[in-house]
Formats: C-alpha cells, structure tokens, sequence
C-alpha cells in the first residue's frame, strides 16, 4: 500500500527510505487553547467545548513569565474540575520554573482528583530572558537538556510512591531524602516536545510522548526526526513503539487545498491518516482558539482519520507494532454532555463514538451545539436563564444518517449568520460612537438585517431549511415549531419558552432602534444606545445557544428527511 503525501512531493514510502512506522497506538484528538487572562472565561468554555464535541484532549501552553496569560496548572486543574472525560496536559510545561518535585507531586495529586485524566507535557525551557525575569536560571541548550533529563529522573522517582526514599543529586536538579508520593492514579505518560538532535535522543530514552508543533517541524521534517527518536530507543533497550508520537497541529478549511491542513476537512483527515500510517503519529492537536474549527475538526476530521487509518492498519501489519483498533473505554469516552458539568441538565447526552466501519450502521450524531460561555455584558435580565425547560434525552443508541444531521447543521449554519450580524450591529454602533457614521444609517442598516426582516419567528431558518424539505412538505404548510411539537410532546415546553424569547429579543431590537432614533436629541444618547445594543448581544448569544442546545438533535428525528 503507497501513500501519497502531497505536501512533501513524495512518494513516503518509497522515497523516505523507512518502512511504515504506524506503531499502533489508539488515536487521540485534542486542543490546544491560548491562556488568555482577559479571556478567562471563554478558555473555560473553549476546554468545555472540546470535550463537548467528543475530543480526548485539552492542552494548554505553558509561559509562566507572560503576564497575560492565566497560570497553567491552575487552569488546568478549573477545566478538570468542569470537565467528566477529557484528558488535562500542558503542552509544554516550563521545567525551568517548575521545580520536578513539585511539579511531579502537582500532576499526580491532579491525576487523583480528576480520575486518572493527566498527562504531562515537558520541556526543556526557552525565552531565557523571561525564564531569569521570574527568577529561573539561564541555561544553554546544552545544559538544559542535561537538566531537562534529571528533572524527568526526579519526578519518576516521586511518583513511585512504593519506592524508597527519593536522592537525585543532579547538577540542576537535587532532591536529598524527599519521601516519595502520592501516586498517580494511572501511570501519567511524560511527552516531551523536541526538535534537536540531542532533545530528540531524550526523547527516545526516557519519554513515554513526543509533542512537536508542525509550525516549527513540518511534516517534511518529521521522518528524520522520528528516526533519531527510534535510534535513540533502541540504544535504550526500549521499542520504538515504547514512544507514543502526537503533533500540534495548525491549518485553515477555507484554504485551497495545496499544502498540509489547507483546505477542506477531507484532506486534513487524508493527510492525517498518511502521518499516522507512515509517520506512526498517533494524537493531533489543534491549535485553535476559533470555536466553529474545533467543532469541524472534531465533527469532520477525527472520524474519517479514524475511519481511514482503521482500514489502512486492516490492509498492513507494520513490524513495529500489531495493528490494534482503539480499545472499548475510548471509544466509549465519546460519550459527551451537551450542557456544562453540574447543570441539573447534564443528563443529556449525545454518543459521538465513530462507528465500527464493518458494522454498516449510520454514524452516531456529530453536530455540536455552541455552547454559552456565560459571558454578559448588561446588568439587565431579559429573562430568567434557570427556568428554561429542558426536553427529553435523546436514545443514546439511535444512529443518523447524514441528512438528519443536515438538519442541525443547518440551524447552527444560520445561527451562525445571526451571530455575525450582531458583530455587525456593534461594528455599526462603534462607527456611530467614533462621529464616522450618522445613527440614520446604522438604522437602516440593521433594518436590512436578517434578524429584523423576520421578526424572530425563525422565519430565516424555515425559508432556507424547508427547501431541503422532500416530496411530503411543501415552504408553505411546513411551519417547524408546530410540528415539533405534534412529533414530540415531551418537546412542547421547550418550543413554547424559545417562542417567547423569540418576541422578548424582538422587543430588545426594536430598544436598540429607539436609543439610535433618540441619539440625536438626548444628550447622553450614545451610552444609552450602548446599553441596548450589551443587552441585544446577552440575550441573542444566550438564546441561540439554548435554542441549539435543545433543537439540533430532535431536528434528527422529525420527519423532514
């Protein structure tokens, strides 16, 4: 079996001079989210909305001397504590403001609390000027590999809580009769990001991971690279398959599909499944803060590498590990919530296992709602957010096929539409307030707007959605709230609360219209209408949001298909 990697104008195969390296490792698919301390709570809700979609892994990068970034471990240990399955890692933490001993006594007391969900990225340290600013010592490369590897030593040794007592007298690192524990709860894998030779040989003796980032290691640059590591195990006495490699990744589904991750889904999950069958990459990590990526990487892309390396393992057995297909607790990890963890409506879930490609069954449902990130802009409460109804759980076991899925998509499709209309309105309102534009225009800019031509009677959706609708519907009889609630009664509280927001949120816009019409007479006019527009901006985000929640999966199941 060839496999062509276009991004590398080569043959892999034939021209990198290796036999395919899958080790067979269970694929692993994660984030790797920007620690913005002003954004706090929306790195919150990114965390949530990874595991949400069904992905394995939040990661979080690790500079304790940047200001305006939140501090990793305590981060970390916030989404454990709010999340039920994903697993926590830094990516990668900073050893050289971390001392091992703590840092190994930090990660196995997370790994107790969070039920075995921590791994630990390490590095060996960079931006020195930062690392002496905070206090640390300035090392070169050379040293800090040196004590990137003691450090690695100290905290194996205080992990092995049945050890004797903990000595490492080190030249960076000196531990002098430390006892040693607790324990993790699982045996945490140490994955430590490397590029140089002598980094990369770490890495085959003494690393469980390899945690590279394709923006500085592209995928022209791995073979040789992962031989070093293989290399470099074997001297150990260890397997090359001993190292689990994952790879940071970055790209754009809007690009024109000439380069590595530019382009449609499809070729991500191609050239994915290439690395991972030649490369042996077995974890992807996307580095995206942007909320619609990480839901198409993980509704779109980890399934079909999932699919195409399944099958690639099935055609050839590679001599560096037996093919193995993901074992039953990660598949069955899959398993999300679709509201925030202690939310008395956890109790709806959505299965997102990939589905057994033998078994031919639909897949599981894969469209994720946007979650709310609870950010609010206005003192004031267009409606009481705890006494929105709930409906009933879904089948955990009922598949879909692709066109019930379309239904969902579809509403978050044009959700999506109202959203950037709303950055438009504020857009319009800054241009307002900077004397670039007089309020009649913004006014009848936003008249023009979808969210006020139809007067949130979901007409938009309904007028785009029903010509998807097949020979039993026509757009004029189909009228979507009504026949939720003839399918599915348990639904009705649900359809009746969203048809109310719908007329409070038209009542919020016709309050944005009013505070334009009344800034030219009213002094304090412009706050006014920035007040109306923070209250449009709460209760539209958090309505799409809830109308998602509790429609994209029913809309599977009415009989519109």
């Amino acid at each position: 079996m060839t496999y062509y990697l276009p991004y590398l104008g080569m043959t892999s195969i034939e021209t990198a001079g290796r036999d395919m390296a899958d080790y067979g490792h269970e694929l692993l698919f994660g984030t790797f989210i920007t620690p913005q301390a002003d954004q706090a709570d929306r790195v919150v809700a990114l965390a949530r909305l990874t595991e949400q979609a069904g992905l394995d892994l939040v990661t979080v990068q690790d500079h304790p001397y940047q200001a305006r970034h939140l501090d990793t471990w305590t981060l970390l240990s916030v989404i454990a504590a709010g999340t039920g399955t994903v697993r926590v890692v830094p990516n990668v933490a900073n050893l050289p403001l971390r001392p091992p001993a703590v840092l190994a006594r930090a990660a196995a007391t997370l790994d107790i609390l969070s039920g075995g969900r921590v791994e630990l990225g390490l590095g060996a340290g960079a931006f020195w000027d930062g690392v002496a600013a905070m206090g640390g010592h300035r090392l070169d490369p050379a040293q800090a590999v040196d004590a990137l590897a003691e450090g690695i030593e100290v905290i194996r040794a205080i992990w092995a809580a049945d050890g004797g007592t903990v000595r490492v007298d080190g030249t960076y690192h000196r531990v002098k009769g430390a006892h040693p524990g607790p324990a993790p709860a699982h045996d945490i894998g140490v994955w430590v990001g490397a590029y140089k030779k002598r980094m990369l040989a770490l890495t085959g003796r003494l690393a469980d991971g390899w945690l590279p980032s394709s923006p500085y290691a592209g995928p022209g640059e791995l073979p040789a690279m992962n031989a070093r590591i293989d290399e470099a195990a074997a001297e150990a006495g260890r397997r090359p398959a001993d190292v689990r490699r994952l790879y940071n990744i970055t790209g754009s589904f809007t690009g024109p599909g000439t380069g590595f991750l530019d382009g449609p889904a499809p070729g991500w999950a191609e050239q994915l499944a290439e690395l991972t069958l030649d490369q042996g990459i077995s974890g992807y990590i996307l580095m995206s803060d942007d909320p619609d990526t990480i839901r198409r990487f993980a509704a779109e892309v980890a399934p079909a590498v999932r699919e195409l390396v399944t099958a690639g393992r099935a055609g050839h057995r590679t001599p560096a590990e037996p093919a193995a297909a993901p074992p039953d607790e990660e598949r069955d990890r899959t398993t999300i919530s679709t509201t925030p963890p202690g939310d008395d409506r956890d109790r709806i879930t959505i299965s997102t296992t990939p589905p057994d490609p033998a078994a031919g069954r639909a897949p599981a449902f894969s469209v994720i709602p946007t979650p709310d990130d609870g950010t609010r802009l206005s003192d004031v409460r267009v409606w009481d957010e705890t006494t929105r109804p709930t409906g009933p759980p879904p089948d955990p076991d009922r598949r879909y096929t692709a066109g019930e899925q379309a239904a969902g998509r579809h509403l978050i499709d044009v959700h999506d539409q109202l959203r950037a209309e709303l950055r438009e309105i504020r857009g319009l309102v800054e241009q307002v307030a900077a004397g670039t534009m007089d309020p009649g225009s913004a006014r009848s800019h936003i008249n023009q707007m979808t969210m006020r031509q139809n007067n949130w009677t979901l007409g938009v959706y309904c007028q785009s959605y029903c010509r998807l609708v097949t020979t039993h519907h026509t757009l004029e009889d189909v009228s979507l709230f009504p026949q939720l609630r003839q399918a599915m009664p348990g639904l009705a509280p649900v359809v009746d609360r969203l048809e109310q927001e719908h007329h409070a949120i038209h009542d919020v816009l016709e309050r944005v219209d009013r505070a334009l019409v009344a800034l030219v007479t009213e002094p304090d006019g412009m706050k006014t209408v920035q007040r109306a527009v923070d209250l449009l901006t709460d209760a539209l985000l958090s309505h799409l949001s809830y109308e998602e929640r509790e429609l994209v999966e029913p809309l599977a199941r009415l009989p519109l298909h």
